[in-house]
């Protein structure tokens, strides 16, 4: 199981590049123009916030890939960030890779300019709406994706809060310029983001 930090959209592209992956997603990404379909065909798992019921089908189908040999992403903060903090993660969606003893992969996602500087432009946070997220990115003169890929984090015997803290812990260690906010509620973070 592949789990990162989110900043972008985008991000599916850099991780898919790096590593073809099913994704976990919420399911109203679905009904997105061009980025639902495209989820669609790629072995997303769509998730209904907020259903017990169906959270343990998904997990189900989680599980089913990771034992096939695919590789499943999930951005454990939930929603999206400017990229430079990074917010609580869910334990709740590192459940499958617990149960059926996989390893969990963190990786650092960050975006940098034509001056490789950190660069915001790749970010889907706030009220932007995707047509301006887009035309942020077509206004850069370069965007470079970078992935800093931590060391694997067994799960087997490990309490999903603590393989969570875990991959949090590498995934901060790994963007030096991005601060933690985990001390906030995440409820108070996801206010006005987009999540994919």
């Amino acid at each position: 199981m592949l789990v990162a930090n989110h900043i972008s959209w985008v991000d599916i592209f850099v991780i898919n590049a790096l590593a073809p992956s099913a994704f976990v997603s919420k399911a109203e990404v679905r009904g997105w123009p061009l980025i639902g379909r495209l989820a669609a065909r790629n072995e997303t798992v769509f998730l209904r916030r907020g259903s017990r019921g169906h959270a343990k089908i998904i997990n189900a189908e989680i599980a089913a890939l990771l034992d096939a040999g695919r590789n499943v992403a999930v951005f454990p903060e939930g929603t999206t960030t400017d990229g430079n903090h990074i917010l609580h993660f869910h334990a709740a969606l590192l459940q499958p890779a617990i149960e059926c003893g996989h390893p969990i992969q963190p990786l650092a996602l960050s975006y940098a300019g034509a001056d490789e500087q950190p660069s915001r432009a790749a970010a889907y946070d706030g009220d932007l709406t995707l047509g301006q997220s887009l035309g942020k990115i077509l206004g850069e003169q370069r965007l470079i994706a970078r992935i800093d890929v931590a060391a694997p984090i067994a799960t087997e015997g490990i309490h999903r809060r603590d393989v969570a803290a875990m991959a949090h812990s590498a995934i901060v260690a790994r963007l030096p310029s991005v601060g933690d906010v985990t001390a906030h509620s995440p409820r108070n973070e996801e206010a006005g983001k987009k999540v994919a």
